[in-house]
């Protein structure tokens, strides 16, 4: 919506969540959709991460289908490509859409996407991965710095005093969320103690060049890696076929984020040693809320401040084999029909899943 608009006070997401309507007066300066068929981008950076088509796509739009049935979501990937994404947002724009929601490919280039939105007065919600250098209208994400100080605390602790070193392998170096979950590792690994072998920023989250690079690193300290930090389960999931397929019997522990079902898979047999549980209908729902209100002239003011953005930011939990059934079987973030496919019964059946 084309507006111009005073921001105002509000308890928490919470709060307006559960509000019927927000006690504020809103100037508005006109509005591309009077008639309350708003038009919504959502624009997702990738397909290497499942997550994406899977989750916050179908997510979002069921979220913005119950709070406007009448409103339109225009969806799009990028593919891992900060031109396409360009192109993708100038397109919502030249729609008219009433707000967008970005999921930064590369949050430097980003910038220009917040700036066109500014120039065509199109609110902007910064999703899952903030945009330091332009400051947008909302920033809705799980807390990506503790996601990182988690994952790798929670390897440390098992690891204890270990005689080797451990690798760390982050995520892309154009993506300013991989920069605050690299931020929190080391803040966990810098402490304590142990020695970091060796450290590797993955282009564009890609799992097939995390294994590669982890092959190497396989290759050239072998029996001296005695656990991996990665980023996310996918760049997890690539060290951990770098061990098996350079023969190495038992697999350090490797640590993950995002709870992506296959994540679930390996740390039931074994292979992962952890993940990061952050539902996803959590930033979809919240994104879709604030995208919502600031589509119709509503302004919204954020929990806290992050890049000088009015943000929320949720608390993410270290799912390991211990707490995997209590935290995502019995709170039905998964089930036991999508994970304890024939290769996994067994395992399930000993968590105590079916």
């Amino acid at each position: 919506m084309k507006k111009l608009y005073t921001r105002i006070a509000i308890t928490g997401l919470t709060t307006m969540l559960a509000a019927s309507a927000l006690t504020a007066c809103v100037e508005q300066a006109g509005s591309a959709s009077t008639d309350g068929a708003y038009k919504i981008a959502f624009l997702m950076p990738d397909l290497a991460s499942t997550r994406y088509e899977q989750q916050d796509r179908p997510l979002f739009e069921a979220k913005m289908a119950e709070l406007c049935p009448t409103c339109e979501v225009i969806y799009s990937n990028a593919d891992a490509s900060a031109d396409t994404q360009q192109q993708q947002a100038n397109s919502a724009i030249a729609q008219g859409v009433d707000a967008i929601v970005i999921d930064a490919v590369d949050s430097k280039a980003a910038a220009s996407i917040v700036v066109a939105a500014n120039a065509a007065e199109i609110p902007i919600i910064a999703y899952d991965r903030p945009i330091p250098d332009q400051k947008a209208d909302y920033y809705v994400s799980f807390d990506n710095e503790g996601i990182g100080e988690k994952i790798a605390q929670s390897l440390v602790d098992n690891l204890g005093t270990p005689t080797g070193g451990i690798l760390i392998i982050n995520g892309s170096p154009t993506d300013a969320a991989a920069g605050l979950i690299k931020s929190g590792i080391h803040k966990a690994v810098d402490s304590s103690g142990i020695e970091v072998l060796a450290e590797y920023d993955t282009p564009e989250w890609d799992p097939a060049k995390a294994q590669e690079w982890a092959s190497g690193q396989i290759t050239q300290f072998g029996d001296q890696i005695v656990g991996v930090v990665a980023a996310n389960d996918g760049t997890g999931g690539g060290a951990i076929a770098a061990f098996k397929a350079g023969g190495v019997k038992t697999v350090p522990p490797v640590t993950g984020n995002d709870a992506e079902v296959a994540a679930a898979q390996r740390i039931l047999a074994g292979t992962q040693f952890n993940t990061i549980s952050k539902p996803i209908s959590i930033v979809a729902n919240a994104a879709a809320e604030v995208a919502y209100s600031f589509a119709k002239g509503d302004a919204v003011k954020g929990e806290t401040t992050l890049y000088d953005t009015p943000s929320q930011l949720f608390t993410p939990e270290v799912v390991t084999l211990d707490n995997i059934k209590k935290i995502l079987f019995d709170r039905k973030i998964m089930t036991a029909a999508d994970v304890c496919t024939a290769e996994y019964t067994a395992a399930c059946t000993a968590a105590g899943i079916e």
